[in-house]
């Protein structure tokens, strides 16, 4: 524990782990909705690093994620930092998702050993659009005030349509000298005419999902709410390696964590604790939740329709057309969702947007790639691209950020040959390391040991030809790497 720290140290907690089913296709299990980037180009992880880094006094922050989406997440917070002196961000990844009760309770034991019991956790999710920064920041400190005095803060957002997507708070009465309400009770994503009636009612607030409190309050309420979490939390915790005190990155043990109760941190704490309260906020608060949510964020034309991308639109009224490649026409359409990325494109009724997830469970029943990567796959060393394959044959297009290396590695049943486009590459291939320069080839026979690095300062852009009977990703042995991923 930091000794220096006053008692009132606030850490931003970012939970950045949901895959974003509803807004599949752009959305997906190995680029999730955290990371997609909305008009002004900037992700949704990237605005919550910035929120968060405006709070006042914060100087530390600790991202949860997947350690799957590790390097993308570091990534995002160098891009939102750069060139500016932000708040030192930690991480602590996940080995597998476990809903936000344990993401949370991870998290607290990080702040209680780092930081100390009665340092404040400003519990934000990864994929919330929250608006002016002001206002926020005004809430955040209210939140502050009443975190200190032992209080489970939440963050209630004023209704301003009937969402069924939404869970909701009902409130009691205000709390002396306070904007905060008592929390009567929460209220799980109700059918319309219920949602009808919520908007009506000044006693109902959409539930955020922000929170705020003293990181060992959060434990004990867990404890006496939830045991049987609280104590496989802590056995988790206890299991975690011993790290040095400035280390940036923690890795929870995956034989632990995988016992842990997988449930939301409402449903384990907060319906039962008598501590808890809600703040309503006059902010804008989205939470990026459905594709309408998505096309709210572009402007709308006379007749209702709103594009982000090249389309045509003729006779058509009340529809969403995201084209990413590629021009999208339309003829006497209404009400559609035309969402089109290089590989899938998603054509739906614009009031079923809530269901677009019973589609990425059939495409992961089947086992089609589509529910899981994209065309375009993010890797810490840069990007790959599927071109074009066919019976015997795959062509990519893979771009090596400057300094990065692809990892050592060999495979049984495929061959490739790599075409430079641009930059230069450095290539091991077993025992013999050359330079392959810019329009010039080289040939990398099966079983061969093989590595790529770019050595400069710009990015390397190669086509990669493979040609074998079978050209799966999983036909790698990897012997080293630089990540840490063999």
């Amino acid at each position: 524990m930091n000794s220096d720290r006053p008692a009132a140290a606030v850490i931003p907690i970012i939970l950045s782990g949901g895959a974003g089913a509803r807004l599949w296709p752009v959305s997906r299990q190995g680029h999730p909705k955290p990371f997609i980037k909305l008009p002004d180009g900037q992700s949704l992880l990237h605005k919550t690093l910035l929120r968060a880094g405006g709070v006042a006094s914060v100087e530390q922050m600790l991202l949860v994620t997947n350690r799957d989406y590790y390097f993308i997440s570091k990534d995002e917070v160098n891009g939102a930092f750069e060139g500016a002196t932000g708040p030192t961000t930690d991480y602590l990844l996940e080995p597998v998702g476990r809903n936000t009760a344990a993401a949370v309770a991870a998290a607290a034991h990080w702040v209680v050993s780092r930081i100390g019991p009665d340092a404040l956790m400003l519990i934000l999710p990864a994929d919330h659009l929250i608006t002016p920064a002001e206002e926020f920041q005004r809430d955040v400190q209210a939140a502050v005030a009443l975190a200190q005095q032992g209080k489970l803060v939440t963050f209630g957002i004023r209704p301003t349509r009937p969402e069924t997507g939404y869970g909701y708070i009902e409130c009691g009465e205000r709390l002396a000298g306070t904007q905060a309400k008592v929390v009567r009770r929460f209220v799980e994503k109700p059918d319309l005419a219920t949602a009808r009636d919520y908007a009506r009612s000044p006693d109902f607030l959409w539930n955020s999902g922000m929170f705020c409190m003293q990181a060992q309050i959060f434990l004990d309420e867990l404890k006496r709410h939830r045991p049987g979490l609280s104590e496989d939390m802590a056995v988790t915790w206890a299991a975690v390696p011993a790290t040095g005190e400035h280390s940036r990155l923690v890795e929870l043990p995956s034989a632990e964590f995988e016992k842990v109760e997988s449930i939301s941190i409402d449903y384990a704490v907060m319906e039962h604790s008598d501590k808890l309260v809600v703040l309503p906020t006059e902010a804008s608060w989205n939470d990026i939740g459905s594709w309408s949510s998505v096309a709210a964020l572009s402007p709308a034309d006379a007749r209702g329709n709103r594009v982000r991308g090249e389309a045509l639109l003729y006779d058509c009224a009340d529809c969403y057309v995201h084209a990413d490649e590629r021009i999208i026409a339309a003829l006497g359409v209404n009400g559609l969702m035309v969402i089109d990325t290089p590989d899938a494109l998603l054509v739906a009724a614009g009031d079923r947007e809530q269901e677009v997830k019973e589609i990425v469970a059939q495409l992961k029943k089947r086992g089609h790639e589509s529910y899981r990567t994209h065309r375009t796959v993010i890797r810490p060393w840069g990007t790959y691209t599927v071109l074009e394959q066919g019976q015997g044959y795959k062509i990519k297009r893979i771009e090596v950020k400057p300094q990065g290396a692809l990892s050592l590695q060999m495979h049984h049943h495929r061959s490739e040959h790599w075409i430079v486009v641009s930059g230069t590459a450095k290539v091991l291939s077993n025992e013999r390391e050359f330079l392959v320069m810019t329009n010039e080839s080289t040939y990398i026979p099966a079983g061969h040991r093989h590595r790529v690095v770019n050595p400069g300062v710009v990015d390397l852009v190669m086509i990669e030809v493979q040609s074998g009977a079978y050209l799966g990703e999983d036909d790698i042995v990897l012997f080293s790497d630089i990540y840490g991923r063999a």
